[in-house]
């Protein structure tokens, strides 16, 4: 039996939640290909229902692509935004059933979520793509890398410009890079336990 896990040490806590911030200024420096290959394979380890990872990722990394996403985004996302090595349209997969027999192969899950109705479908694929998505900051902060999540931008546009045709609906961007630090706000307070939690 495997002995169970132990604490992570306060230094991985600091980089993974306590010191980790939100950037929107980045230094000049590639996030290359190969780290991304690497953050989508811990990204994927998720938990979703049935196994289900409807989470869809568009690495938007080149100018010319970078330029396409532009005016979509809202005024205050542009800069920071065109600044980034890498922002990633995370998204989901309306058609994510589909996969279920390679991803779930115990069992026909794809009739089970074939016979529900596509707004309940699409629910499920938006609630796990959620998870997933959090669970892809986390990835690229124990990579080294820093995030910039945004809601700011249009997701008509930004899925008629790149997801036309897939299936897919853009649900977050996020902003990757090695951020610089010298132009963090300072962090802003978090609710306390009192106000936040229940114990019962």
């Amino acid at each position: 039996m495997s002995p169970p896990n132990t604490a992570l040490d306060t230094a991985t806590l600091d980089q993974l939640f306590t010191a980790a911030r939100t950037h929107s200024a980045w230094l000049d420096q590639p996030v290359t290909d190969d780290t991304l290959h690497r953050l989508y394979e811990l990204a994927r380890m998720a938990p979703t229902a049935a196994n289900s990872q409807p989470m869809r990722l568009v690495f938007v990394k080149g100018r010319e692509a970078k330029e396409k996403l532009k005016p979509t985004l809202s005024p205050g996302n542009v800069d920071k935004t065109m600044q980034a090595p890498v922002t990633v349209i995370v998204a989901y997969d309306t058609q994510f059933h589909e996969q279920m027999p390679k991803l779930f192969p115990s069992r026909d899950m794809k009739s089970v979520f074939a016979a529900q109705s596509p707004e309940a479908r699409e629910q499920t694929a938006s609630m796990n793509s959620s998870l997933q998505g959090a669970y892809l900051i986390l990835a690229a902060r124990a990579l080294g890398l820093d995030c910039g999540p945004m809601a700011g931008f249009d997701k008509a546009k930004v899925d008629a410009a790149f997801l036309e045709g897939t299936g897919w609906k853009s649900l977050f961007l996020l902003n990757l890079g090695y951020g610089d630090a010298q132009k963090l706000f300072p962090r802003n307070p978090r609710l306390a336990f009192e106000d936040a939690c229940r114990i019962e």
